[in-house]
């Protein structure tokens, strides 16, 4: 009599992979909380094509990184790559466009379009590479290693502790600028603050996870606390929790339906997004008789 062997399900053989898997869910799960975190100011600041300029700017990064080793022979981490080049567009795009006699817009446009394009013609020259270019572009890669999520939780850690620090002054500085100088607080300085961990975070995740669920976590995540219409601490409390389900979340979603994990996150933070419109639609009639 013949036996036949039942194949392991997906949450056995998830089980059984839980080593190789934690560390990319870890990763996601910090990247989402911090950059969720992060963008409330990149939404009420209406930054959101910053954020979009920054994560091309961290591929090209990546990518100039591959391209140095390969063809000058010069090794430079990628990691690196990322957080040196989303630094100096972050700083760039702090330039007031007006002395360039352009709109603010043309400028994030112009970054946008440029990084992007740079990106993909690099990668063409470095075809042993390109798997790993695709995959910091959109996302699609599946593990993280153990020193790219200790570089994401460094990073994570220090914005957090200095954000929470300093929360009461980047928001006033943030939101009401006139007032913020009125008081005497050193404006420039917190701007620059906001802007560098800003560039510093998307670059950092942006070589871990890929720059598509990068830019999800740090615009979607807001929008959808910001539908709820909360106070603004919890404002921040709700994108920062959601950023990290939108992160590990997909990553699960993507690994059970068998999606790529970059297309997976950014979905999802998404559908975060109606789902929060949906809560907003049943909160409303209540709200109203409240």
């Amino acid at each position: 009599m013949e036996t036949t062997l039942l194949e392991p399900s997906k949450w056995e053989q998830f089980q059984a992979g839980w080593e190789l898997f934690r560390d990319p869910i870890l990763c996601a799960l910090i990247a989402g909380c911090v950059l969720g975190f992060l963008s409330v100011y990149v939404v009420l600041r209406r930054m959101v094509f910053v954020s979009a300029a920054v994560t091309n700017t961290a591929g090209l990064g990546v990518a100039l990184a591959f391209f140095a080793e390969i063809h000058l022979g010069v090794h430079v981490d990628p990691l690196v790559g990322a957080v040196v080049l989303s630094v100096a567009a972050t700083l760039l795009l702090m330039v007031e466009p007006a002395r360039l006699r352009l709109s603010r817009e043309s400028l994030l446009g112009c970054a946008f379009a440029f990084a992007g394009g740079a990106a993909i013609l690099v990668g063409d020259r470095i075809a042993q590479e390109a798997h790993d270019i695709q995959g910091i572009l959109f996302g699609t890669a599946v593990l993280v290693t153990p020193d790219q999520l200790q570089a994401v939780a460094v990073a994570g850690a220090v914005m957090m502790v200095l954000h929470l620090w300093w929360f009461r002054g980047i928001a006033f500085v943030s939101f009401d600028r006139i007032g913020a100088t009125v008081q005497g607080l050193p404006v420039k300085m917190l701007d620059t603050v906001l802007m560098v961990s800003i560039g510093i975070m998307v670059g950092v995740c942006a070589r871990a996870l890929g720059a598509l669920p990068v830019f999800a976590f740090s615009t979607l995540s807001a929008i959808a606390a910001l539908v709820l219409d909360l106070r603004l601490p919890w404002t921040f409390f709700t994108a920062t929790v959601l950023g990290g389900i939108a992160g590990a979340g997909g990553y699960l979603f993507a690994y059970f339906y068998d999606f790529p994990v970059g297309g997976s996150q950014t979905v999802l933070s998404g559908v975060l997004v109606l789902l929060m419109m949906l809560v907003r639609l049943v909160q409303a009639p209540f709200t109203r008789r409240a």
